[in-house]
Protein backbone atom coordinates (compact mmCIF):
# COMPACT_ATOMS: atom_id res chain seq x y z
CA UNK A 1 0.00 0.00 0.00
CA UNK A 2 3.24 2.22 0.22
CA UNK A 3 3.77 1.97 -2.66
CA UNK A 4 0.81 2.69 -4.48
CA UNK A 5 0.22 5.71 -2.28
CA UNK A 6 3.81 7.06 -3.32
CA UNK A 7 2.69 6.36 -6.79
CA UNK A 8 -0.43 8.33 -6.59
CA UNK A 9 0.57 11.31 -5.04
CA UNK A 10 2.98 11.60 -8.14
CA UNK A 11 0.80 10.69 -10.67
CA UNK A 12 -2.51 12.86 -9.09
CA UNK A 13 0.43 16.02 -9.44
CA UNK A 14 0.87 15.01 -13.16
CA UNK A 15 -2.95 14.22 -13.51
CA UNK A 16 -3.24 17.92 -12.96
CA UNK A 17 -1.03 19.52 -14.74
CA UNK A 18 -2.65 18.15 -17.85
CA UNK A 19 -5.49 20.95 -16.68
CA UNK A 20 -3.14 23.77 -16.16
CA UNK A 21 -3.66 26.39 -18.24
CA UNK A 22 -2.63 30.11 -19.36
CA UNK A 23 -6.06 31.11 -18.71
CA UNK A 24 -6.20 32.98 -15.14
CA UNK A 25 -9.86 32.24 -14.81
CA UNK A 26 -9.39 28.55 -15.78
CA UNK A 27 -6.23 28.26 -13.18
CA UNK A 28 -7.79 30.07 -10.56
CA UNK A 29 -10.40 27.02 -10.13
CA UNK A 30 -7.70 24.40 -10.93
CA UNK A 31 -5.54 25.65 -8.43
CA UNK A 32 -8.15 26.02 -6.14
CA UNK A 33 -9.17 22.27 -6.33
CA UNK A 34 -5.33 21.29 -6.30
CA UNK A 35 -5.11 22.93 -2.79
CA UNK A 36 -8.26 21.51 -1.50
CA UNK A 37 -6.91 17.96 -2.52
CA UNK A 38 -4.07 18.79 -0.65
CA UNK A 39 -5.74 19.57 2.47
CA UNK A 40 -8.31 16.73 2.37
CA UNK A 41 -5.43 14.44 1.93
CA UNK A 42 -4.00 15.59 5.02
CA UNK A 43 -7.18 15.93 6.76
CA UNK A 44 -8.07 12.07 5.91
CA UNK A 45 -5.08 10.96 7.19
CA UNK A 46 -5.08 12.87 10.39
CA UNK A 47 -8.24 11.67 11.10
CA UNK A 48 -7.82 8.33 10.62
CA UNK A 49 -5.03 8.21 12.94
CA UNK A 50 -6.85 10.08 15.57
CA UNK A 51 -9.19 6.76 15.31
CA UNK A 52 -6.34 4.83 15.87
CA UNK A 53 -6.69 3.15 12.48
CA UNK A 54 -4.23 0.46 11.57
CA UNK A 55 -1.28 1.42 9.58
CA UNK A 56 -2.28 0.05 6.22
CA UNK A 57 -6.14 2.15 6.95
CA UNK A 58 -4.82 5.00 7.56
CA UNK A 59 -3.18 5.10 3.83
CA UNK A 60 -6.40 4.07 2.65
CA UNK A 61 -7.93 6.70 3.98
CA UNK A 62 -5.24 8.84 3.00
CA UNK A 63 -5.16 7.46 -0.66
CA UNK A 64 -8.83 8.32 -0.71
CA UNK A 65 -8.41 11.91 0.44
CA UNK A 66 -6.07 11.98 -2.61
CA UNK A 67 -8.57 11.56 -5.25
CA UNK A 68 -11.97 12.00 -3.95
CA UNK A 69 -12.35 15.38 -5.89
CA UNK A 70 -10.30 13.68 -9.23
CA UNK A 71 -13.30 14.29 -11.26
CA UNK A 72 -13.36 17.97 -10.17
CA UNK A 73 -10.81 19.04 -12.82
CA UNK A 74 -12.29 17.61 -16.01
CA UNK A 75 -15.32 18.82 -14.94
CA UNK A 76 -13.94 22.48 -14.84
CA UNK A 77 -12.06 21.88 -18.22
CA UNK A 78 -15.73 20.40 -19.89
CA UNK A 79 -18.37 22.46 -18.08
CA UNK A 80 -16.53 25.38 -16.62
CA UNK A 81 -18.29 25.25 -13.56
CA UNK A 82 -17.86 23.06 -9.90
CA UNK A 83 -22.02 23.28 -9.73
CA UNK A 84 -22.85 19.92 -10.23
CA UNK A 85 -26.27 20.73 -10.94
CA UNK A 86 -25.17 22.65 -13.79
CA UNK A 87 -22.61 19.62 -15.06
CA UNK A 88 -22.40 16.61 -13.64
CA UNK A 89 -22.19 14.82 -10.43
CA UNK A 90 -18.59 15.38 -9.73
CA UNK A 91 -17.95 11.88 -7.29
CA UNK A 92 -19.67 10.01 -10.25
CA UNK A 93 -17.26 11.71 -12.65
CA UNK A 94 -14.48 10.97 -10.45
CA UNK A 95 -15.46 6.94 -10.04
CA UNK A 96 -14.82 6.73 -13.77
CA UNK A 97 -11.48 8.17 -14.03
CA UNK A 98 -10.49 6.03 -11.10
CA UNK A 99 -11.32 2.54 -12.26
CA UNK A 100 -9.23 3.34 -15.45
CA UNK A 101 -5.67 3.97 -12.98
CA UNK A 102 -3.83 1.37 -13.69
CA UNK A 103 -2.57 2.28 -9.63
CA UNK A 104 -6.38 1.40 -8.59
CA UNK A 105 -6.08 -1.87 -9.97
CA UNK A 106 -3.27 -3.11 -7.97
CA UNK A 107 -5.39 -2.76 -4.61
CA UNK A 108 -7.03 -5.55 -3.33
CA UNK A 109 -10.71 -6.21 -4.37
CA UNK A 110 -12.20 -5.16 -0.62
CA UNK A 111 -9.78 -2.03 -0.97
CA UNK A 112 -11.45 -0.82 -4.18
CA UNK A 113 -14.49 -1.74 -3.09
CA UNK A 114 -13.97 0.72 0.21
CA UNK A 115 -12.30 3.47 -2.14
CA UNK A 116 -15.48 3.70 -4.49
CA UNK A 117 -18.05 3.41 -2.19
CA UNK A 118 -16.29 6.36 -0.19
CA UNK A 119 -15.42 8.56 -2.78
CA UNK A 120 -19.12 7.83 -4.98
CA UNK A 121 -20.60 8.87 -1.22
CA UNK A 122 -18.55 11.52 -0.52
CA UNK A 123 -20.71 14.52 -1.80
CA UNK A 124 -23.98 12.98 -1.88
CA UNK A 125 -26.72 14.08 0.77
CA UNK A 126 -26.62 11.03 2.67
CA UNK A 127 -24.21 7.98 2.97
CA UNK A 128 -26.08 5.15 0.60
CA UNK A 129 -27.01 2.53 3.07
CA UNK A 130 -24.56 -0.35 3.48
CA UNK A 131 -23.45 -3.53 5.71
CA UNK A 132 -20.05 -3.00 5.71
CA UNK A 133 -18.91 -1.10 8.75
CA UNK A 134 -15.65 -0.47 6.25
CA UNK A 135 -16.95 1.18 3.64
CA UNK A 136 -19.26 3.02 6.27
CA UNK A 137 -16.39 4.31 8.23
CA UNK A 138 -14.22 5.48 5.36
CA UNK A 139 -16.99 7.19 3.55
CA UNK A 140 -17.59 9.20 6.90
CA UNK A 141 -13.93 9.89 7.53
CA UNK A 142 -13.91 11.86 3.86
CA UNK A 143 -16.87 13.15 3.74
CA UNK A 144 -15.73 15.02 7.32
CA UNK A 145 -12.61 16.12 5.77
CA UNK A 146 -13.76 17.38 2.70
CA UNK A 147 -16.16 19.55 4.85
CA UNK A 148 -13.57 20.96 7.18
CA UNK A 149 -11.90 21.86 4.34
CA UNK A 150 -14.60 23.10 2.47
CA UNK A 151 -15.53 25.64 5.50
CA UNK A 152 -12.17 27.05 4.20
CA UNK A 153 -12.17 27.25 0.71
CA UNK A 154 -15.68 29.36 1.25
CA UNK A 155 -14.94 31.78 4.08
CA UNK A 156 -13.38 34.64 1.81
CA UNK A 157 -16.98 34.21 -0.10
CA UNK A 158 -19.16 34.61 2.59
CA UNK A 159 -19.68 38.47 1.77
CA UNK A 160 -18.64 38.68 -1.68
CA UNK A 161 -21.98 37.34 -3.25
CA UNK A 162 -20.63 35.07 -5.23
CA UNK A 163 -21.67 31.23 -6.92
CA UNK A 164 -18.43 29.52 -6.28
CA UNK A 165 -17.09 27.42 -8.43
CA UNK A 166 -19.36 29.17 -11.63
CA UNK A 167 -16.33 31.17 -13.20
CA UNK A 168 -16.31 32.75 -9.62
CA UNK A 169 -18.14 36.17 -10.83
CA UNK A 170 -20.29 38.00 -8.68
CA UNK A 171 -23.37 38.00 -8.03
CA UNK A 172 -25.79 40.79 -8.80
CA UNK A 173 -26.60 42.45 -4.83
CA UNK A 174 -29.46 40.56 -3.19
CA UNK A 175 -31.77 41.70 -0.75
CA UNK A 176 -29.79 40.46 2.75
CA UNK A 177 -32.40 40.07 4.85
CA UNK A 178 -34.29 37.55 2.27
CA UNK A 179 -33.88 33.73 2.51
CA UNK A 180 -35.57 31.02 0.63
CA UNK A 181 -39.34 29.68 1.72
CA UNK A 182 -38.81 27.28 4.15
CA UNK A 183 -34.90 27.34 4.69
CA UNK A 184 -35.68 29.34 8.13
CA UNK A 185 -37.95 26.88 9.54
CA UNK A 186 -35.09 23.75 8.17
CA UNK A 187 -32.32 25.64 10.32
CA UNK A 188 -34.62 25.60 13.52
CA UNK A 189 -35.67 22.41 13.56
CA UNK A 190 -31.80 21.37 12.22
CA UNK A 191 -32.91 19.90 8.70
CA UNK A 192 -30.85 19.69 5.99
CA UNK A 193 -31.68 21.10 2.70
CA UNK A 194 -32.32 20.50 -0.93
CA UNK A 195 -29.29 22.40 -2.73
CA UNK A 196 -31.69 23.30 -6.07
CA UNK A 197 -33.77 25.70 -3.41
CA UNK A 198 -31.02 28.05 -2.41
CA UNK A 199 -32.20 31.44 -4.14
CA UNK A 200 -30.30 33.93 -2.21
CA UNK A 201 -26.62 34.41 -0.18
CA UNK A 202 -28.06 33.39 3.19
CA UNK A 203 -29.65 30.58 2.25
CA UNK A 204 -25.76 29.42 1.20
CA UNK A 205 -24.62 30.41 4.58
CA UNK A 206 -27.53 28.38 6.58
CA UNK A 207 -26.49 25.59 4.38
CA UNK A 208 -22.86 25.40 5.64
CA UNK A 209 -24.19 26.14 8.97
CA UNK A 210 -26.42 23.05 8.85
CA UNK A 211 -23.09 21.16 7.64
CA UNK A 212 -22.64 20.89 11.00
CA UNK A 213 -25.57 18.17 11.41
CA UNK A 214 -23.50 16.12 9.27
CA UNK A 215 -20.38 16.35 10.78
CA UNK A 216 -19.43 12.56 12.21
CA UNK A 217 -16.86 13.49 14.54
CA UNK A 218 -16.25 15.46 17.42
CA UNK A 219 -12.14 15.93 16.33
CA UNK A 220 -13.82 17.22 12.58
CA UNK A 221 -16.07 19.42 14.67
CA UNK A 222 -13.40 20.79 17.41
CA UNK A 223 -11.10 21.80 14.71
CA UNK A 224 -14.33 23.50 11.90
CA UNK A 225 -15.16 25.68 15.72
CA UNK A 226 -11.85 26.43 16.49
CA UNK A 227 -10.77 28.11 13.39
CA UNK A 228 -13.80 30.61 13.84
CA UNK A 229 -15.68 28.69 10.92
CA UNK A 230 -19.08 29.27 12.49
CA UNK A 231 -19.07 31.99 14.17
CA UNK A 232 -17.80 34.11 11.10
CA UNK A 233 -20.79 32.86 9.24
CA UNK A 234 -23.38 33.18 12.27
CA UNK A 235 -22.06 37.00 12.79
CA UNK A 236 -22.67 37.33 9.16
CA UNK A 237 -26.73 36.02 9.36
CA UNK A 238 -29.37 39.11 9.48
CA UNK A 239 -30.28 39.55 13.34
CA UNK A 240 -33.88 38.15 13.89
CA UNK A 241 -35.93 35.56 16.09
CA UNK A 242 -35.63 32.65 13.93
CA UNK A 243 -32.08 32.89 12.87
CA UNK A 244 -31.40 33.45 17.17
CA UNK A 245 -33.39 30.36 17.81
CA UNK A 246 -31.43 28.49 14.81
CA UNK A 247 -28.22 29.43 16.38
CA UNK A 248 -29.02 28.69 19.43
CA UNK A 249 -29.74 25.01 18.64
CA UNK A 250 -26.98 24.68 16.46
CA UNK A 251 -24.43 26.15 19.37
CA UNK A 252 -25.65 24.41 21.95
CA UNK A 253 -25.18 20.85 19.12
CA UNK A 254 -21.78 21.74 18.58
CA UNK A 255 -20.80 22.39 22.33
CA UNK A 256 -22.21 18.76 22.94
CA UNK A 257 -20.52 17.40 20.45
CA UNK A 258 -17.08 18.75 20.67
CA UNK A 259 -17.51 17.13 24.28
CA UNK A 260 -18.09 13.56 22.41
CA UNK A 261 -15.41 10.75 22.95
CA UNK A 262 -14.73 9.62 18.83
CA UNK A 263 -13.22 6.49 20.42
CA UNK A 264 -13.87 2.91 20.92
CA UNK A 265 -14.91 2.39 16.97
CA UNK A 266 -16.31 -0.97 15.52
CA UNK A 267 -14.04 -2.53 12.90
CA UNK A 268 -16.38 -5.12 11.25
CA UNK A 269 -16.12 -6.10 6.96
Amino acid sequence: MEEILRNAHKHMAEYIKQFYSDDKDEMLGIVTKEEHTSYVTKNCRDLAKHLQLCEHDVLLAELIGLWHDIGRFRQWQVYHTFVDANSEDHANLGLKVIVDLPLFKKLDVKDQEILLFAIGNHNKKEIARTESAKKLLFAKIIRDADKLDIYRVLEPYLDARVEFGNKLRFNPATNENRFAPGFLEKFVNAEQVDYRLIETQNDRKLVRLMWVYDVNYSWTLQRIKSRGFIDKIINSLPDNEMVQKGVERLTNYVEEKCKSSDLPLSLGE
